[in-house]
């Protein structure tokens, strides 16, 4: 009898309420991720020759990185390329500024954060997240290439998910640019010195990543990139 009331205390911790309040919590964010995936699609299937941008959103506009990312994403705008940031403040407000002063699309894929409140207004198409995974998927799925300005942990995860998507072979080789020398060689440095000494990776994953400053090196890294992958689509 005391063995029987036990295990019914501890199942009627466990089951669903009775009142169907849980209707409104866990299960039914399924419904709310789905919609997420099929706005993203449905908006952006048109997209093609597309940049992302990743960077921090501390970035100040009067950090030469800010003006950097406007130059960049400005002279791959005027060359056919649309750009992508996450829609938010520094140094993906300064890219989609720039891709605003060319002739090919600004795209925002903006997420609902405490510290960034208000998507940047440099926006021809912005969609909206709230999961972090489904806005992720629409930058993997609509990139031809993924430029990586100083950031932080943000910038961090994109720029390693998407490496190993491509290492992996789960998403097409594509140029990961890193943009900032001084910011990112003690990375490629580790990733030489340790990770591949090591034996973590291969010796053929380090032509992943391309480091530079120069926005002309960048355009031809991806205009190059997109001859060879879908010349059918890239027009200069």
């Amino acid at each position: 009898m005391i063995k029987n009331q036990t295990r019914e205390k501890m199942h009627k911790n466990i089951l669903p309420p009775s009142d169907n309040s849980t209707l409104n919590t866990d299960p039914w964010k399924i419904f709310q991720i789905m919609s997420e995936f099929v706005e993203g699609y449905q908006r952006l299937s048109h997209i093609n020759n597309s940049v992302s941008i990743f960077g921090s959103a501390r970035t100040s506009e009067s950090n030469p990185e800010y003006k950097l990312a406007i130059d960049i994403a400005e002279l791959l705008s005027q060359n056919n390329i649309n750009i992508i940031t996450g829609g938010g403040p520094g140094i993906m407000e300064a890219g989609n500024k720039g891709a605003s002063k060319g002739k090919s699309l600004s795209i925002g894929l903006n997420i609902q954060l405490p510290f960034e409140l208000l998507n940047n207004p440099h926006q021809d198409i912005a969609v909206n997240f709230k999961f972090f995974f489904s806005r992720k998927s629409m930058f993997i799925k609509h990139s031809s290439a993924i430029i990586c300005m100083p950031g932080g942990f943000g910038t961090l995860d994109e720029l390693f998910e998407i490496a190993t998507l491509i290492q992996t072979q789960k998403k097409n080789p594509m140029p990961i640019i890193l943009v900032g020398i001084k910011y990112w060689s003690g990375l490629i440095d580790w990733i030489k010195n340790t990770m591949l000494t090591e034996g973590k990776i291969s010796k053929p994953d380090l032509n992943i990543f391309h480091l530079t400053d120069d926005p002309q090196t960048i355009l031809k890294i991806i205009q190059d990139h997109l001859k060879k992958t879908s010349p059918e689509k890239f027009q200069f």
